[in-house]
């Protein structure tokens, strides 16, 4: 083997493809670097491969990746970039562990997250940057980091990181040691993280608590919207903290004094206060009389005279009034406040103005089923009951013999001023005629009337004089009735004796069959019936027909 050949075979055998070697600048151009490794041909090296370009001089030395003994020109093809990468993984390799920390430093965006610099190129998923996915990749570029080593592919000198990771860590951390320190009663700032309709989640460093909106403020809010903004600082009093279940509740009104603890000497029981009408209810209005200070006004309590049937028709949200307190229940931070009471009380002038026996006209305001009520004068009633409409019908309903809006005349019965009732009679106007009934209704009189009503047992028939009497369904025919609407019917005139008066109980009994009957026939009639009786019974059961009667009044 010749000299020349055994040269060039050691040349080849000492440079490898994938080694390092040392070299020396030879020249540096505008765009490469021209390196000598003591091989038969020079190498080039792109500029941009040096951190720092405008450091590199001719005649430094520096060491190469030998990419390949050749190319394409026949020159040496060398790596700056790689060399310092693969002298950087060996060493990164040995000082880190899957689960260690370390600095980079971000440098660039790939697909799925971002390229970091830790000595070699390491992988930052973007799911793994920050606890709240960034919105802009590009806030983290030429900036530097801590890390945590998640997983080193050897093979592929591939390494995964997480910042993630360790802000989960820090905060935990710091969870931990804030609870610790809390104590029931400090004050601490936070910034507002949240918002949701029952309250507010604020960020004390590293630990969310609860501000529930009913810890707020000691006056009336409809959401915490009203009071704080997302990001704002703000702050707090530690009202109760769970170390088990890392929860803690927040207060913030706890902060300023509770105006509820002087309320009564604020605003005394009798006083005039004025205060704006914060919400209308059905049943009433609340009323603002400071912040945190709340009174309602019932409905019942907005008028003497006015029938107020909503708040809603006399007061509106945003008005401002004057109330009179009523009452007040400081434990249960209750105000009971009127508005009428700023008035005199007209009922207070009803027992002079329409005292027992007092004749009046009005009109009929409203029926029930036991009564009707009549408008004395506007805002107050009286009462008329079924029982004082009439001395000769029994009504079972005041639509009977009255509607709404009728003008009647009454006489005040009594007058209850401190329940505002005042009770009327309709019947009082004219005399009793049952207080001379038997005189005017005897044993076998013959009489004529209307049907006015029929029942299961019997008839009633009104009289000349608006008296009404029963006609017993036995006593309607010889003939044996199963149903008395086969043979009567409201409105027929009939003719009738008068079998039985009395007056304590004010009944007067009819029979239909016996009107053609002479003195004689009653009397033989009447004789020959009480033979034939039980003892203990009576010619007609005049008495059960009348109780059965008040049964289904009733019904």
């Amino acid at each position: 083997m010749s000299n020349s050949m055994e040269k060039l075979f050691s040349e080849v055998k000492q440079f490898t493809e994938g080694m390092l070697v040392k070299g020396r600048i030879l020249e540096v151009r505008p765009n490469e670097v021209l390196v000598d490794i003591g091989y038969k041909s020079e190498g080039s090296i792109s500029l941009s491969e040096f951190d720092e370009p405008e450091a590199v001089k001719q005649g430094d030395e520096i060491e190469v990746l030998l990419e390949s003994l050749e190319d394409d020109d026949g020159m040496v093809v060398l790596s700056y970039a790689r060399a310092e990468q693969k002298k950087n993984w060996d060493r990164i390799v040995t000082i880190c562990t899957e689960g260690g920390t370390i600095d980079g430093k971000v440098r660039g965006k790939v697909k799925g997250g971002l390229m970091v610099n830790i000595g070699v190129d390491a992988f930052l998923p973007a799911s793994q940057i920050d606890v709240i996915p960034p919105r802009n990749l590009d806030d983290y570029m030429g900036k530097t980091f801590k890390f945590k080593v998640v997983k080193i592919n050897q093979e592929r000198h591939n390494i995964v990181l997480s910042r993630r990771e360790l802000i989960e860590q820090e905060r935990e951390d710091k969870r931990r040691t804030l609870l610790s320190s809390m104590q029931v009663g400090q004050i601490r700032s936070g910034a507002v993280k949240n918002l949701t309709d029952f309250g507010a989640f604020i960020d004390l460093d590293g630990l969310d608590g609860l501000l529930h909106i009913t810890d707020m403020s000691w006056g009336r809010i409809n959401h915490p919207s009203e009071l704080l903004k997302v990001g704002e600082t703000i702050e707090v009093m530690i009202l109760e903290v769970d170390r088990e279940k890392e929860r803690v509740s927040l207060g913030l009104k706890q902060r300023n004094r509770n105006p509820w603890d002087n309320v009564e000497v604020k605003y005394p029981v009798g006083s005039k206060v004025r205060g704006k009408v914060v919400s209308v209810v059905p049943y009433g209005a609340f009323v603002q009389l400071e912040d945190g200070v709340e009174g309602m006004v019932h409905v019942s309590e907005l008028s003497w005279t006015k029938r107020v049937a909503r708040a809603s028709d006399v007061l509106k949200v945003g008005e401002e009034i004057d109330t009179l307190v009523l009452e007040i229940k400081r434990e249960e931070q209750k105000i009971s406040l009127g508005i009428r009471q700023l008035e005199a009380n007209p009922w207070s002038q009803v027992p002079k103005k329409y005292p027992p026996g007092t004749k009046i006209t009005g009109k009929v305001r409203n029926l029930t089923n036991f009564g009707a009520f009549v408008e004395i004068e506007e805002g107050i009633d009286g009462m008329v009951h079924v029982s004082d409409m009439s001395w000769s019908r029994k009504v079972t309903n005041p639509a009977e013999l009255l509607k709404k809006g009728q003008t009647v005349d009454a006489v005040v019965l009594e007058v209850d001023s401190a329940n505002q009732r005042v009770s009327l009679g309709m019947k009082q106007l004219e005399e009793d005629p049952w207080r001379s009934i038997e005189q005017r209704y005897k044993m076998g009189d013959l009489v004529k009337g209307k049907v006015v009503k029929l029942a299961s047992f019997g008839a009633f028939i009104e009289l000349p004089d608006k008296l009404e009497g029963l006609v017993h369904i036995s006593q309607i025919s010889e003939d044996h009735i199963d149903k008395i609407k086969s043979v009567l019917k409201v409105g027929d005139e009939v003719s009738a004796r008068v079998i039985k008066v009395d007056a304590p109980e004010r009944r007067i009994g009819l029979s239909i069959k016996a009107a053609n009957y002479s003195s004689e026939q009653l009397e033989a009639e009447k004789e020959q019936y009480e033979a034939a009786l039980k003892p203990g019974e009576a010619i007609v059961d005049l008495e059960h027909a009348f109780e059965q009667a008040e049964e289904e009044k009733n019904q």
